[in-house]
Parts: C-alpha cells; structure tokens; sequence
C-alpha cells in the first residue's frame, strides 16, 4: 500500500508540474514568510524598509516523507533609494522531488515611490514593476511514466517512457504591482495593503510540442495592521490571498513583536492556510538581522495519504543603514 500511495503522489505531482492549467493546481512556488520575501510577494515592496539596502536570504523544504523533499532556496538585495526610485534584484529556484524538476525565476525591480499624501507625507503609495527571466527543466530518466506500467509486474524500467519536446525551456515573463502603507510614526495603528500580478507575459510552456499552454498570471492580494499595545509591544495581523487561474491560496494570521534590550526584539506568531496548514512562526531580530523560523503542519487530505507531509521554513534578512539617521527614514513600515 505504501508504494501504491507514493505513485500515486508521484503522479499527481508530475500532473501539477505539466497539466496546472486542466489540474486545481498552483504552478508558482508558495511561502509561509512570505513578508521576509517581498520580491516574490509584490514588486512595489522593493526598497521599503528603514535603511539603505537589505539583503534576504530563505529556504523552503516541504512533502520530505513523501518523496525527496520539494526545496526552494532563494535571496533578494534591494536598495532604498534616495530619490523617488527603489531598486533590487532576486533569484529563487525550486527543486522538486525525485523527478530532477526545476523551477527558476531570476527579477530585476524597480519601485516608484513619489506619491505622498496626508500629514507630513507619511502616507504612501508606492508602484512596482518586475522583469526576468522563467527557466524551467526536468530528467526525464529519473521519472517513471503511465507508460511504462505494465498490469502484470508493475513498472516496468524497460518499456519506453513518454516524450517530450524537450526537457528544457526558458522564457520572459514581467509583473507588476502596486502598495498603499501608513508611515506615521507614534500612531496607535498603521494600515498597509498591496496588490501584484505576476507572469504577465504569460509565457509558453515549451515542453511539449504540441503544447499551447502558457504559465497563468498570478493575483496576489495581501495586508495587514500593526498595532502598537504599548512602547515594547505589538501586534500585526495580516492577511494573504492568492489566485492562479483556478487555484486559490487563502492564508490569515498575526505575529507579536516584542521589544527587549541591546538592540533585540523577539517575534512569534502563527498563520493558518486555509484547506491546507498551520504554520506557527519565531523569530529574532538584533542590530539589524533578523532571523525566522516557520513549521508548516499539513491539514489537508495530503496528510492522511503520509503521516506528517509537513514543511519548514528559515529566513535571514539584513538590513544596512546609515550611521546617521535622519527623521525621513524614521517610520513605520511593512515588515515581518
């Protein structure tokens, strides 16, 4: 029955990888930090933070129990300007399972962040776009296919294995995005809230030869509201929703944030993906890093099929400031 059950979850997979748009399946690679990776998140949070630059580090493990594990490193640096523009740069690259599956996406940003409003101009509004490259590419030899099973031995390694193509495609693909947030500093509440669209080039599946497939845009909504309880606490929650093409993402939680001496505040928090998981979250953060920890605990029916399909995340940001500060960069602003 185990082996029943791993090829059938090998199936499914390789069904989501190639066959998302006929399948209720998210192509795009999904985070629970998703704030510690603005760059995948939305293009308009490029350069907004309280500093200079910031360099962000993450890894995603996942489904290790049921195959080899589906990992997704990635880093970003972006940069604050000092006019109206914010730059940065990312590159991310999924690794899935035992079918040599990877997924990579390397963006250049760019940031408007002229629009200010209100008292003093702390309220802001601030555009983004992005642009790279998508490249995509499997090991067909270390896949097992339909084709190959033979009803009375099972799989066999020595019937042919289905064809494709290629094994190997790269395309353009662009997004954009824009971020509404309060930056007042001493307020009780400060509200922000985005929107994105990814893959708005839509690129063309180039695997198949026949194949007019092409990568379905990715919505992306998400917000939230910090609220200061006091001088050394307080609370965000936030909220997260994501649609491509038929698949939908529904993710709601709040964090803490906790002041504490030598430059030190510790942050907690849990965030609930609807039909899907848990994830409780820790973190630190001391002069300027910031560590995170997050524990995917699987509540779907992919659970039942293996115990304890969960995922794990870890995160390292590090932002570089001026010596000096001036009270322009002194605000508060979307962060996790």
């Amino acid at each position: 029955m185990r082996a029943i059950s791993k090829l059938m979850i090998l199936a499914v997979s390789i069904g989501c990888l190639f066959s998302a748009s006929k399948l209720n399946a998210q192509i795009d690679p999904h985070f629970s930090q998703y704030y510690m990776y603005p760059s995948w998140l939305n293009p308009a949070l490029t350069g907004v933070f309280d500093g200079d630059y910031r360099v962000t580090g993450i890894y995603r493990s996942q489904w290790g129990k049921i195959t080899m594990p589906f990992s997704t490193p990635g880093v970003s640096v972006d940069f604050n300007g000092n006019n109206t523009l914010n730059f940065g740069g990312s590159v991310m690259q999924q690794t899935a399972g035992d079918g040599g599956y990877t997924y990579l996406t390397a963006y250049g940003n760019i940031a408007y962040k002229g629009v200010k409003f209100g008292t003093m101009g702390y309220q802001r509004l601030i555009f983004g776009l992005q642009a790279g490259i998508i490249q995509r590419k499997f090991n067909p030899s270390k896949m097992q296919w339909g084709s190959q099973y033979n009803p009375l031995i099972g799989y066999d390694p020595n019937l042919p294995p289905d064809v494709f193509a290629r094994n190997a495609a790269a395309a353009f693909d662009a997004g954009a995005g824009v971020l509404y947030y309060d930056a007042e500093p001493g307020k009780k509440m400060n509200l922000f809230a985005g929107f994105s669209a990814n893959h708005l080039t839509m690129p063309e599946d180039k695997f198949s030869a026949n194949s007019s497939e092409k990568i379905p845009i990715r919505y992306t909504l998400h917000g939230g509201l910090r609220i200061a309880v006091n001088e050394n606490f307080s609370v965000t929650p936030n909220i997260l929703y994501l649609r491509q093409r038929t698949s939908t993402e529904f993710m709601l939680g709040a964090y803490g944030q906790i002041k504490a001496p030598l430059e030190t505040e510790f942050l907690f928090g849990l965030n609930y993906r609807f039909k899907d998981a848990i994830s409780p979250y820790i973190g630190v953060y001391y002069k300027n890093f910031t560590l995170g920890l997050s524990y995917d605990v699987n509540s779907s029916d992919l659970s039942k099929i293996q115990k304890g399909a969960n995922s794990f995340e870890i995160s390292l940001s590090y932002v570089g400031k001026k010596k000096t500060k001036t009270p322009e960069v002194e605000f508060i602003c979307p962060r996790l």
